[in-house]
């Protein structure tokens, strides 16, 4: 599977673009190969690495706790693991990828 998401055993790999001090939440493609994650919280205290989960784990219908932040918590480009998950199903609950 090819862009941002990628299988390895039971995990998905997910890199991702966060916009942090956004006017409004909208996951959506920055292209076709980048993810891009709006958020209205500020990157301050980890604020945005939170609500980055949180917004995730709800669009994907995924608690939380299987949502780490591997690298770049001080970066807009993040590297996320999501244990325990498919990268099939969780393409089917992103945005169409544009072509």
């Amino acid at each position: 599977m090819s862009g941002p998401l990628r299988q390895d055993g039971a995990d998905v790999w997910l890199e991702i673009q966060v916009q942090p001090r956004a006017s409004r939440v909208e996951l959506c493609w920055r292209s076709p190969e980048r993810l891009l994650l709006r958020l209205t919280a500020p990157p301050v205290e980890g604020a945005a690495n939170l609500a980055c989960r949180e917004v995730l784990a709800a669009l994907l219908d995924l608690p939380k706790s299987r949502i780490e932040i591997v690298r770049g918590e001080a970066a807009r480009l993040k590297l996320l693991r999501i244990r325990g998950a498919m990268a099939a199903q969780i393409l089917a609950r992103l945005p169409a990828r544009p072509a």
